[in-house]
């Protein structure tokens, strides 16, 4: 069975990069990510409306954190920790199969500049050594080419296109699968 102790929470470094657990006062930041068109457009979920929104998402995050089901870090720069600009997690955890799901988002101010590759490689890491996945899984819009290609950076392999699997403001929406092997 795959390591889902997550206290104390595993802080993650990289060379400018400090992966932190979420914490109250990041509502600001969680709320942009989740209210911003941008940062939306390939994830199909509604943008949220209010900062409490924010707040009530980061406390079923810790909740979630506590219970071992799920884990979400928040990026920060090192020289600004305060400062949220991402979030990467696991999720959808399927224990008995030694496998997880990865899900990540950066604030448009911070893409292209090779950032969350840079988290991917840490997180894959910690999920091989620390928590003993097999395999890790990402599921994108086949239209994110940006995600993809971040994802192929960092050893992912396409494994599979779903027709029509995802409904979102009135439209069926195909969905790509990623996947990565220890």
């Amino acid at each position: 069975m795959i390591q889902t102790d997550f206290i104390p929470f595993p802080e993650l470094k990289t060379e400018r990069l400090l992966l932190r657990k979420l914490e109250p006062e990041d509502a600001n930041e969680i709320f942009f990510l989740r209210s911003d068109e941008n940062v939306l457009r390939f994830i199909g979920k509604e943008p949220v409306v209010a900062i409490n929104e924010a707040e009530e998402f980061i406390i079923r995050i810790n909740k979630s954190l506590f219970e071992n089901e799920a884990i979400m870090w928040g990026i920060t720069l090192k020289e600004n920790i305060a400062m949220v600009i991402g979030t990467i997690c696991f999720w959808n955890l399927k224990k008995e199969h030694y496998r997880a799901e990865l899900g990540y988002a950066l604030h448009p101010g911070f893409w292209r500049k090779g950032f969350m590759k840079e988290a991917i490689e840490i997180v894959i890491d910690y999920g091989f050594s620390k928590m003993q996945l097999h395999s890790i899984e990402a599921l994108i819009n086949p239209d994110n080419i940006a995600s993809a290609s971040v994802l192929e950076s960092t050893g992912f392999l396409k494994e599979g296109y779903i027709k029509e699997n995802f409904y979102f403001r009135g439209n069926f929406q195909d969905t790509v699968i990623y996947s990565r092997l220890r």
